[in-house]
């Protein structure tokens, strides 16, 4: 019999442990792979967006599903909390770009390595097992049946992640048994994924990366919902990459709305300054094919595309440009427009969105509703957030809050002395 049996070995759950055992529970951490950790080593390309440098206000502000659920855990657990954790914890940051926060190393490893030394000192056990149900006694104690042995516990935290990334073991186990214990799921869905384009020229330029470009996404009503700088990656199937992921986040209704994506090219200029940059290379280059002077305003994958949208045959010479074809060229060089089919499957979204019902959880101690003893933290509930370690300060936070709750619960100390 153990005070916290905490399922999932993921970065809620691996925090989960952690604060339960800095209460003076007794704690098991059972995890289905061989490692903890195993999606934190592909976030942030593998370098891991520990949190967001910023004031939690903003977290909430970047958290478009039911953030005021996560008051109360991210007051008591802030971005500079984490920070502070993971710099005790031997592991120095950095801030980048969008106030994202990074091990200086670049390293995931280094913050999954740092976690696991952690528990180590604090004598928790890590058991590999793949738990099938999740079994509430009669006398307020858990009988949890996993493949290889049955375990018995006065609280459980429930960590198991969502349902994206499944060869990291995120398959979405934890929604069946939540379910099964009679919490209401809300449909998973892919958020911060890949978009399939219905556009052929993408596959077109598949592997081509543009760097300092603005996506604009659009709505059905041509209503702005997205707008950011950055890069981008063109694909078989449509579009990948940093801006891509974060615009996917806002695109929340694929089956009654319909997205647009509007790509400027040349953000650096202006209309008018673009136009006299296009009239100076006609002019200078005016005995050359266009499909070669474009070389010099696009990338290679791009010409072809960019003569097919604006009716330029490729061996036309540049003083026999029309200005109407220069005009095309000029707004399709400051509006690239993509139409979306719809995202990619869940299995390839960084996030997912959905999951158990968080009005049936009690956001200051993260217990269930539904079952006394019963604690749910991470990508599990119905939270989702933008990029740039929005997620994985949710997943800190919630773990934290379930860790140290269920500690109290087990050790009969009452959630009052929170």
């Amino acid at each position: 019999m153990t005070d916290v049996l905490v399922i999932g070995g993921g970065a809620a759950g691996m925090m989960a442990a952690l604060a339960a055992a800095d209460q003076g529970a007794q704690v098991c951490l059972l995890e289905r792979n061989q490692k903890v950790g195993r999606k934190l080593y592909i976030t942030g390309k593998g370098r891991c967006n520990v949190t967001n440098h910023c004031p939690v206000e903003q977290v909430l502000a970047s958290t478009p599903r039911n953030s005021r659920f996560l008051y109360g855990a991210m007051t008591r657990t802030p971005p500079q909390w984490v920070e502070n954790f993971f710099e005790e914890l031997g592991v120095p940051l950095k801030v980048e770009r969008g106030n994202r926060v990074f091990p200086q190393s670049d390293r995931s490893a280094d913050i999954i390595d740092a976690l696991f030394r952690a528990l180590q000192r604090r004598r928790v056990p890590i058991l590999q097992d793949r738990i099938l149900e999740l079994n509430p006694q009669e006398d307020g104690t858990f009988t949890v049946v996993g493949e290889g042995s049955e375990y018995s516990a006065w609280t459980v935290v429930l960590a198991t992640g969502g349902a994206s990334y499944p060869a990291t073991g995120s398959t979405g186990d934890g929604y069946a048994m939540a379910e099964a214990l009679g919490h209401t799921i809300v449909p998973a869905k892919p958020s911060l994924v890949p978009l399939e384009a219905e556009e052929s020229f993408c596959a077109q330029m598949q592997g081509l990366a543009l760097k300092n470009v603005v996506l604009k996404v659009k709505n059905k009503k041509k209503k702005v919902i997205f707008q950011e700088q950055g890069e981008l990656l063109f694909t078989h199937f449509g579009m990948s990459g940093p801006l891509v992921l974060s615009a996917s986040a806002h695109m929340r209704d694929f089956e009654k709305d319909q997205y647009t994506c509007v790509i400027d090219l040349k953000p650096a200029l202006d209309e008018e300054k673009l136009d006299q940059r296009l009239l100076r290379e006609l002019g200078e280059n005016a005995n050359r094919d266009m499909h070669n002077l474009l070389g010099a305003l696009a990338p290679r994958l791009l010409v072809p595309v960019l003569l097919e949208l604006t009716q330029i045959p490729p061996d036309r010479k540049a003083h026999d440009v029309t200005r109407q074809e220069r005009r095309r060229l000029l707004e399709t060089l400051k509006g690239l427009t993509i139409h979306i089919k719809g995202p990619r499957p869940i299995a390839e979204a960084i996030v997912t969105s959905g999951g158990v019902k968080v009005g049936e959880v009690d956001p200051k101690t993260m217990q269930s509703k539904k079952i006394p003893g019963l604690y749910l933290a991470g990508e599990l509930l119905d939270v989702d957030a933008y990029t740039g370690g929005f997620n994985l300060q949710i997943a800190w936070a919630t773990g934290r809050c379930a860790g140290e709750s269920a500690a109290r619960a087990a050790q009969g100390t009452g959630e009052e002395n929170a």
